[in-house]
């Protein structure tokens, strides 16, 4: 058969279901079993991402997972977070093997997340995948495993630190995405405290780090990350250039320790403030090193510096909200330990308040997505919290969070601007894919000057254009993503946009295969193709460089 160069990278999909072994010969397979087995990953791996290895020598490693344009389509289509079409992915799939692939690929995007502080896909299309795993194994209780996400708190403990047992476990929080879903959290609470809504301390969700500081006879001694919510990393000298941190607790706070009590694990968020963090940025691109993606990940790649001089220049803050054990204080709940934070000397959020209603909790919640562009530093949602200790541990526990809080999660931040021109980039398999080249605009804490429109369907889909004005938002606080336009303020003739005929790199011939939504330049001396297949292997060279 004719070997062609694009064929790259989509071998393997069409080789996998049809080979257990070693193939018999080093041939490629015939046209037609192309033709019949590229139908097969159409209709098996429509949103397939495939890590090509070598075709004729041995067997191709497969490595198939969902693109994060893809899953944030997915979670913008899907109705009350859930990925609609997600499940049409894996049509056919019974629910053990369906919830096995669901592990698989949140524990690669948990590793991404916390050990290399670089996440590839946004929360909300991660938290989709979350929400499908645990309807699966809610459906079939005898598919939960011990090992399963769902039954812990996701993170990862690195090894460049040391490892910290934190004195009781921090635990992750459920979420509400919308306010229906926070109305009927509120009454399973009412249920379970007797049938009255117990006063809830409503608090603003800081997009930051999380973070444990032990202090002992009121010095602090040692500062732990998150890790994977059992074991964390001792990032003490870090932290201790934070410095709104206390190196030791204030006289006037020590008498409601609770007595014989020693040792306090406290915690908190650690945050970079909107203006440190554009500039922190702005440092970057001026010295050519990769800007941060958000607050949140400039924060907990600052806390994990090996040098503390480089962390102290971070110019990093606290906000503290928790204790581990709260019988080691005398206080009655959140509320008044939160005034205690605060006269010990911690920083603590202004922005609470202890609300006796759903409609003061809604109003609160409100509020706070009102004042969210305003604030100096950034948040995605109002945590709520059962104030009373007593009322926490009468309500206890699911296996990865507490059944007496619960975060609500603000929809992502969306701004307009300019659409300056559509031009296109030529990946390593020839695929080419329109970007929106925007006038810059701050979303969530970074500048967006550019956003994939994935491909022509899209554009047209979309219906944007030249010189419209479109909306412009951050999937998941991480992705940028242009949602439409604005069409009262369109330009008047402003042309519908078309691929080009011819590749914009070698100009060689574009071609759109029947039931493909891609074009492709097919040429094999393309030198955007090979710069981008050079840029991986540097990358895979840098990583086992660092692995060693």
């Amino acid at each position: 058969m004719l070997w062609k160069p694009w064929m790259k990278g989509r071998l393997i999909a069409v080789i996998f279901p049809f080979h257990t072994g070693k193939p018999q010969n080093d041939t490629l397979p015939d046209s037609a079993a192309v033709r019949d087995m590229n139908a097969f990953r159409r209709s098996h791996f429509r949103f397939a991402q495939v890590d090509f290895q070598s075709p004729l020598k041995q067997l191709p490693r497969l490595t198939v997972s969902l693109k994060p344009d893809a899953q944030d389509r997915m979670y913008d289509r899907g109705k009350r977070g859930i990925m609609a079409e997600q499940g049409n992915l894996f049509e056919g799939q019974d629910p053990a093997a369906r919830a096995e692939a669901l592990r698989r690929e949140i524990e690669h995007h948990s590793y991404q997340y916390y050990a290399l502080d670089a996440p590839t896909i946004s929360d909300a299309a991660f938290d989709s995948l979350m929400r499908e795993l645990r309807e699966i194994e809610a459906a079939h209780p005898e598919l939960v495993t011990a090992s399963s996400p769902t039954q812990r708190v996701g993170g990862y403990v690195g090894e460049q630190f040391a490892p910290v047992v934190h004195e009781r476990r921090m635990y992750s929080l459920d979420n509400a995405m919308d306010l229906d879903e926070l109305d009927e959290w509120m009454e399973r609470t009412a249920e379970a405290c007797g049938g009255a809504l117990p006063p809830l301390c409503c608090e603003l969700k800081i997009d930051g780090s999380s973070i444990a500081l032990t202090y002992e006879d009121g010095v602090l001694v040692r500062a732990a990350t998150r890790g994977d919510g059992t074991t964390g990393e001792d990032v003490t000298v870090n932290m201790r250039t934070v410095r709104d941190v206390p190196l030791r607790l204030r006289d006037e706070a020590r008498g409601a320790i609770a007595p014989g009590v020693e040792t306090l694990e406290l915690r908190g968020e650690v945050y970079m403030p909107k203006k440190s963090f554009e500039a922190l940025n702005a440092a970057a691109e001026e010295e050519g090193r990769a800007p941060f993606a958000n607050p949140r990940n400039a924060a907990a790649g600052s806390l994990r510096q090996k040098d503390p001089a480089v962390t102290k220049m971070r110019d990093l803050s606290t906000f503290m909200y928790a204790i581990a054990d709260d019988a080691a204080l005398e206080v009655e709940g959140q509320w008044e330990l939160l005034q205690w934070l605060r006269k010990a000397g911690f920083h603590v959020n202004p922005d609470v308040r202890l609300c006796t209603t759903a409609e003061e909790v809604r109003g609160f919640c409100r509020e706070c997505l009102d004042r969210r562009e305003s604030l100096p530093y950034e948040i995605d949602g109002v945590v709520v919290k059962v104030s009373s200790f007593v009322q926490q541990e009468a309500m206890g526990y699911t296996a990865r969070a507490p059944r007496w809080a619960i975060a609500f999660k603000f929809p992502p931040e969306e701004k307009t601007t300019i659409l300056r021109d559509i031009t296109v980039q030529v990946g390593r398999t020839g695929v080419l894919t329109p970007v929106a080249e925007l006038d810059p605009v701050v979303v969530a804490g970074s500048t967006v000057a550019r956003a994939t429109l994935h491909n022509e369907d899209e554009v047209h889909r979309k219906d944007v254009r030249v010189g419209d004005t479109v909306i412009v938002r951050k999937a998941g606080d991480v992705i940028p993503e242009v949602l439409g336009p604005v069409l009262s303020l369109r330009p008047e003739g402003a042309p519908t946009w078309h691929m080009p005929e011819r590749c914009p790199s070698c100009d060689s011939p574009v071609i759109r295969e029947e039931g493909e939504v891609a074009y492709r330049c097919i040429s094999i001396d393309c030198p955007a193709q090979a710069l981008e297949r050079r840029g991986i292997l540097s990358d895979r060279c840098e990583l086992n460089r660092q692995i060693k």
